[in-house]
Order: structure tokens, then C-alpha cells, then sequence
């Protein structure tokens, strides 16, 4: 089981997986982004360990030091003490990966693409969400080698059912909520 999940951005692809994983029945660690939002506006994003529950920023636009994305500061520690550390952890201690997500904000850090190619050979079942436009080797390799679903406003819901029914054919027998 490898799945690759891309889309752009705010489109739900960590919702997707959040939904994927309430109903997939392997014991799971990793990481997850997610936006950071104050009266309605976008000001940052959060990184969380999926097993620990741990919580950090990925970026923020008052982040003072890191590399700049855009508008945001990414914050280097956080990436690497809270997601790297999270996925390394899963790597040697879970049945299911999840990397949410490779994008230019996680690999600023150059802890980062090394950790991702360390879950690749792991051989363990892996979810992967990417940013939609990223142009990257280690992206357009794991696009072509896992099942790819495309996340839109228009299928981000069905697209849950579709990827169980899959997961289903492969042996394995999600939970029903």
C-alpha cells in the first residue's frame, strides 16, 4: 500500500488523510500539516507528530528566522524535532507512514529528503501528500510509483470511499464509521 495524494493547496488533502486514517486499521505515526488560521486569514502552518500528538509550527508569517516561502518564515526546528523525528519514529516503530506533505516549506530543510527516502526503502504501506506544482525528482517519483489519487473540491469526499475500496482489494479491511 503506497498512496500519493496531491492537490493544491487548501484543497483538504490532510483532511483527506485524517478521514483515510480513522478507518484504516494499522497502527500509524508520522506527520501532519495543518493551516493555522486567525479571524478567518491564514497566518501560519502547524506541524503535528500523528502518534504523540506533539504539536510545533512549520511557518508562520511572524516567525522571525528560517527560510522565507512566500509570505512565511518556515521554522527549521520545529520541522525537524516534531515532523522529522515523527516520521523517523514510524519508520522503526509503526505499520503505517504517513508524510504530510513534501512541499517547498519541508524540503527547505535539508534533513528533510533524506528522511523521505528513508521511508521509501522501508518498504512499509506509506501515505504521502504533495504540493500539486512541486517539481521535484524525489516528487515525480513517488507520483509514478504509488497509486496517485488527485484531490479537488469536487471529489475530495468521494475520494475517501474510493481509496478504502482500493485498500479493501489489497487485503486490507478498513474500519466502518
Amino acid at each position: 500500500m503506497r498512496i500519493a495524494i496531491t492537490g493544491r493547496p487548501g484543497v483538504g488533502k490532510t483532511t483527506l488523510i485524517e478521514r483515510l486514517l480513522e478507518r484504516i486499521p494499522l497502527s500509524t505515526g508520522g506527520m501532519l500539516t495543518k493551516e493555522i488560521r486567525k479571524c478567518g486569514h491564514r497566518i501560519g502552518f502547524s506541524i503535528i507528530d500523528i502518534d504523540s500528538k506533539e504539536e510545533g509550527t512549520l511557518a508562520h508569517l511572524h516567525q522571525q528566522q528560517g527560510p522565507r516561502m512566500g509570505r512565511y518564515t518556515v521554522n527549521l526546528h520545529d520541522l525537524e524535532h516534531i515532523g522529522i523525528a515523527a516520521i523517523r519514529s514510524a519508520i522503526r516503530e509503526k505499520d503505517l507512514v504517513v508524510i504530510d506533505e513534501i512541499a517547498p516549506m519541508e524540503i527547505s530543510s535539508p534533513a528533510f529528503l533524506p528522511v523521505v527516502e528513508e521511508a521509501l526503502a522501508s518498504g512499509k504501506p506509506l501515505i504521502i501528500s504533495t504540493h500539486a506544482h512541486l517539481d521535484h525528482p524525489l516528487v515525480h517519483r513517488i507520483r509514478r510509483e504509488f497509486t496517485l489519487y488527485r484531490v479537488k473540491l469536487g471529489n475530495r469526499d468521494r475520494l475517501v470511499e474510493t481509496i478504502v475500496d482500493s485498500l479493501m482489494s489489497e487485503g486490507i479491511h478498513p474500519t466502518a464509521l
